[in-house]
């Protein structure tokens, strides 16, 4: 069982008997009660978002999900496919599920999949992830005058990150898939 204070951005429990992961969560101090968190939470399995208001002493029941490897395969109207590591069987997942982090899948990517009964819910894929820039502007010399010491570089997944000057078309980074954030040139 979880707690109001175990709740965090990214934890997984269940609620009305489904999965959901916190997307949000702020704690509130009311003038003379107990304190109370505020949650955004979605649905795993139907992706549908709301907001739930938990208070001190409410017990969470923590989701059993089973975790398994996984490789990213191809994108297509039906969704996301997906191949399991251990029983290579392909599966489809709504791109609502994977959300915003699908700017850094790329084919062949290792990602992990989170089963709750025997059914694929959410992914994590890594922290992480190589990338190679397809498009960016050339670096000029003097362009640091004005203050600017970063630029624009497409990726091949289609992502667009900001990069130093001196990163150039065809060259391979790493990037921070929490933040989207450009770590290093690999």
């Amino acid at each position: 069982m979880l707690e109001m204070n175990d709740l965090k951005i990214g934890t997984i429990f269940k609620y009305r008997q489904a999965p959901h992961t916190v997307l949000k969560a702020d704690h509130v101090q009311m003038g003379r009660g107990s304190a109370v968190l505020r949650t955004k939470i979605r649905n795993l399995i139907t992706g549908q978002v709301f907001d739930v208001t938990f208070k001190a002493g409410d017990r969470i029941e923590g989701a059993d999900l089973d975790r398994r490897g996984a490789s990213y395969l191809y994108r297509d109207e039906e969704g996301l496919h997906f191949m399991d590591s251990q029983s290579y069987e392909q599966f489809v997942l709504p791109e609502a599920v994977v959300g915003d982090k699908i700017k850094y899948l790329c084919e062949n990517t290792d990602i992990d999949v989170y089963h709750f009964e025997q059914k694929p819910v959410t992914v994590q894929i890594p922290i992480k992830v190589e990338l190679t820039v397809v498009e960016t502007a050339p670096g000029v010399r003097g362009d640091t005058a004005q203050g600017s010491v970063s630029k624009q570089a497409k990726l091949n997944s289609g992502a667009t990150v900001n990069v130093p000057l001196f990163v150039k078309q065809g060259d391979v980074i790493r990037v921070n898939t929490e933040t989207g954030q450009y770590i290093e040139r690999v």
